[in-house]
């Protein structure tokens, strides 16, 4: 095995560019420069993270965006590599029809293990004939020469007919166009809103991608703090051009951001001018609490809305949206355009006939049903060893521990079979609040138990019970 590289780096705190902005571009100087030549191995994120005294999460996430970019391979069980980009090199090689070698697939659970990380639905139990009703339609038809940035006009109107009833959005199809989902979204409004100079601000902790995809489009990445109702209103910066926020059930602590807040939010984005991007995830998903209505819908002036079918339907699906001004996607479509950007026809087809026939409507009562049942589990023996946040919505809660214990019951659970991951990643800089981000969606109920049970255990002996 190759001794990782001894890398002389130094990032500083007093600069506006991000950590992980800075280390990806000193890393990727580095190699530009040849003093990562092809092949060198890295170090691991948590050498690099100590060596630099900074979160591991902000090596990370450098990491991935190389990975992303190309820069970086990944070998299996032997670390992170500098990628061999020359003609003939071995990257080239071993992947001749790609561009660039990709970012590896995350790695899957090994057999017999209960996931309990957050982020995948349940894609098990669905209803095969009305899948392949779907998909019966959408072969039958042609395929289209020129596709439309905008989205299939059909499968737009059955999305504002379907924001209407399910989220209470009144929206035209003249305010929909159709994604590949929420990073896609994301990244195509990062494209007309953001550049060098411009400053996005995202909920601290908070979703990881959306802070690499804004510092991928030059923006400087600004965190905002949130508390048990979600982002904190006074004291948000008035110089942001966009704030990205998840009010229907806060990634990843889980609050549900009041109407007087949203009021004071909508209120700081008129004075601002800044636009808010509403990522409203997973808010199909209720237990014991009436919906809230969305940002978008009591302001669309100063807000875009993005949802996805990843966590209704399937992430392997590919479909999502994003609800804004008539001006606003004039301009997104005509990116979309000059970047060969676009959603599958036969996908958009599909999906339009599941929701035309009324099949995703009740597969979305079907799942509610199934998720209060393994989040009625998880607080039933989590609950008493732990707080949980977040238990009211959505397919995750967040179980807070001693920050001593995170790490301790993580790697205990796994050599039990367990996969759980911790609030640290989810955060800008230093963890604030330290403890478990658990998924239900993915494990079936039994499993949803049995880890759980596990947990309990683990967290009663780290706690001296």
């Amino acid at each position: 095995m190759r001794t990782p590289v001894d890398l002389p780096l130094s990032l500083s705190r007093e600069s506006a560019e991000p950590l992980t902005a800075q280390l990806a571009g000193r890393l990727r100087r580095a190699m530009l420069d040849g003093a990562l030549a092809p092949g060198e191995r890295l170090p691991s994120t948590r050498a690099l993270a100590a060596q630099l005294g900074v979160s591991r999460t902000v090596v990370t996430e450098a990491y991935q965006q190389l990975y992303a970019e190309g820069w970086l391979e990944g070998r299996h069980g032997s670390g992170t590599f500098v990628a061999d980009l020359t003609p003939g090199g071995a990257s080239a090689r071993q992947e001749p029809k790609r561009e660039r070698p990709r970012a590896p697939a995350p790695p899957q659970p090994p057999p017999g293990a209960i996931d309990l990380r957050a982020g995948e639905p349940w894609v098990r139990d669905y209803d095969h004939a009305a899948w392949k009703r779907a998909w019966r339609r959408a072969a039958d038809l042609p395929p289209g020469a020129s596709p439309d940035p905008y989205g299939l006009p059909r499968l737009r109107e059955l999305l504002a007919e379907h924001l209407r009833r399910a989220r209470g959005v009144v929206a035209g199809p003249e305010n929909v166009l159709v994604t590949r989902g929420t990073g896609n979204g994301l990244d195509l409004v990062a494209r007309a809103l953001l550049g060098p100079g411009t400053k996005a601000g995202v909920e601290d902790p908070g979703y990881p991608t959306a802070r690499t995809i804004f510092a991928s489009r030059g923006a400087a990445v600004v965190p905002c703090r949130v508390d048990e109702d979600g982002v904190i209103v006074d004291g948000l910066p008035g110089d942001l051009r966009l704030l990205y926020t998840t009010p229907a059930h806060q990634y990843p602590l889980g609050g549900r951001l009041p109407i007087p807040r949203r009021e004071r939010l909508l209120a700081w984005a008129r004075s601002t001018g800044a636009t808010i991007v509403e990522d409203d995830y997973d808010a199909e998903f209720r237990y014991d609490v009436a919906p809230l209505p969305a940002l978008y819908g009591l302001d669309p002036a100063r807000v875009v809305l993005l949802g996805t079918l990843s966590k209704t339907l399937a992430p392997d699906v590919g479909v999502g949206w994003l609800v804004g001004t008539p001006e606003l996607l004039a301009e997104v479509a005509a990116l979309r355009e000059a970047v060969a950007d676009r959603t599958s026809g036969p996908v958009q087809q599909a999906v339009a006939t599941l929701i035309e026939r009324g099949d995703l409507d009740r597969h979305l009562r079907r799942m509610r049903l199934e998720y209060a049942r393994r989040r009625a589990a998880v607080v039933e023996l989590l609950g008493p060893v732990s707080r949980l946040r977040g238990d009211t919505a959505g397919l995750h809660v967040v179980a807070e521990l001693p920050p001593g214990l995170v790490p301790e019951v993580i790697e205990r659970a796994a050599r039990r079979g367990v996969l759980l991951d911790s609030t640290a990643r989810h955060h800008h800089g230093e963890p604030r609040v330290h403890g478990l981000v658990i998924g239900y969606g993915s494990a079936s109920l039994s499993d949803v138990r049995r880890g759980c049970r596990i947990l309990a255990g683990l967290i009663r002996e780290g706690l001296g019970g």
